[in-house]
């Protein structure tokens, strides 16, 4: 049984879901940037690029996205706690992306009876001061994208 609980501010949101699955499990599947489109809520996710590869503490990775029309993502692990906490946050390429990004997509998970409570966050504030304004106002779009990945997690993996 799934519950989804949708908390945050303008700056953090954060949703939860009990998924029936081990801990490791699901942070194997979110270590690993080749299986993201799988799980991606917001439907923007197309493919890892060229090089990315499990991930760890101070790994880059980046994604080949769609919103609309093609653009890239490169992101830098931040966090990392096997079985329990990932964390990444996300630039465009080049030098551009150093002044419209600096969100921080949070995975923790707590094992629990029947399963994993999962956290998925995302946090912007260290936002660009540039982007931050128009970027927090997809806050309740992005807390659906976020409840939307939890469920297709556990989707894959039960």
């Amino acid at each position: 049984m799934s519950d989804t609980d949708q908390t945050g501010s303008d700056d953090v949101v954060s949703v939860e879901r009990v998924i029936p699955a081990d801990a490791g499990a699901i942070f194997a599947l979110l270590a690993d940037p080749s299986r993201h489109h799988e799980i991606d809520g917001s439907g923007t996710v197309r493919d890892a690029k060229t090089g990315s590869q499990q991930l760890a503490l101070g790994a880059t990775f980046g994604m080949s996205m769609k919103m609309g029309i093609p653009y890239s993502m490169v992101s830098e692990v931040v966090e990392f706690e096997p079985d329990r906490r990932i964390a990444w946050q996300t630039r465009g390429p080049g030098r551009i992306g150093q002044h419209v990004a600096g969100r921080i997509w949070r995975y923790e998970l707590e094992p629990v009876d029947g399963g994993t409570l999962v956290r998925e966050s995302w946090d912007i504030r260290q936002e660009s001061p540039v982007s931050r304004p128009f970027v927090r106002r997809l806050a309740d779009q992005t807390r659906k994208n976020m409840a939307a990945t939890l469920e297709r997690i556990e989707s894959v993996l039960t």
